[in-house]
């Protein structure tokens, strides 16, 4: 087995006393060498990160999950947890529109073994991408969809959806990255990959939701724009927050100035955003997270 397998455990509960004695007394009698543990307590509700090494325990991930689901029983039906084994590779699929940069920079990232992912297709609205997303050896799938003149506009938006759904399912990806995909996710998509669809958006959130955030923020004067990598939900650009970060601009810039600088940090957000989820690092709790960096 290989030296940098890991098994990794995250559990959260209503927060008492003994939570960390249990799971780390647990794992010890087991013989588990834990190379990396987190926690995190607030709002009565407890959190927690474990990384143990593979190698030292006597069998493998599906006894281990049988044996921790008898201790995370202990702290009650509230009690949410997972045990991953990062020996599994974990997969991926991207939408995406006509924007390429975003898609670029995770093209670039997985090629170079940077993310801990294998991306198995990329399904764009519009083929402009196809060729970039081929030269990289990846599926491209094109469902195009109605445009705003369209009489059936919400009919072929339906039919549209449907059919992605079918393709990113036919995957069943740990992650779906709506990489400046530019399409709302209907509420009954937001709901059945909750927790795995993961969206950009360039804002930093919750200021200028919605559409054109840049032109919204070159109008009241900003001195500070950003990005948001957040989950999907049903609510539009309000699901819980994985990453943000900021970028400084002046009045003297444009609103495509504000386009091109807000771009670097879009990729550099999403590409954060998209690692913590793949290494198990996020917990989400209501419409809140903890991310153990």
């Amino acid at each position: 087995m290989e030296l940098d397998r890991r098994y990794v455990i995250t559990f959260s509960c209503p927060d008492r006393t003994g939570i960390v004695a249990r799971i780390s007394g647990f794992l010890a009698e087991l013989g588990g060498w834990i190379v990396e543990a987190a926690y995190h307590a607030g709002d009565n509700w407890f959190f927690t990160r474990q990384a143990v090494r593979a190698d030292s325990l006597p069998f493998g991930v599906d006894e281990l999950r049988a044996r921790f689901a008898a201790v995370a029983d202990e702290f009650g039906p509230e009690a949410t947890w997972q045990v991953t084994d990062t020996g599994v590779p974990k997969h991926a699929v991207l939408l995406v529109t006509r924007e390429p940069h975003c898609l670029h920079d995770l093209l670039g990232r997985i090629s170079a073994g940077e993310l801990p992912v294998t991306l198995d297709a990329v399904i764009g609205n519009h083929e402009d991408l196809a060729g970039l997303v081929e030269a990289h050896g990846v599926p491209f799938h094109h469902v195009p969809f109605p445009g705003p003149r369209d009489p059936k506009k919400e009919q072929g938006k339906v039919a549209s959806f449907e059919k992605v759904r079918q393709i990113v399912d036919s995957f069943s990806p740990d992650a779906i990255v709506l990489a400046r995909f530019m399409q709302i996710l209907p509420a009954h998509l937001c709901e059945e990959w909750a927790g795995r669809a993961i969206n950009i958006h360039h804002s930093f959130l919750p200021s200028f939701m919605g559409a054109r955030p840049y032109h919204q923020a070159h109008q009241r004067g900003v001195k500070l724009i950003g990005a948001t990598c957040h989950y999907a939900t049903a609510d539009l650009d309000a699901g819980p927050i994985i990453e943000q970060d900021v970028i400084r601009v002046d009045h003297g810039d444009t609103v495509p100035d504000m386009v091109r600088r807000g771009r670097d940090i879009e990729r550099l957000v999403l590409a954060r955003g998209l690692r913590w989820h793949l290494e198990d690092r996020v917990l989400v709790h209501g419409n809140k997270t903890v991310v153990f960096r």
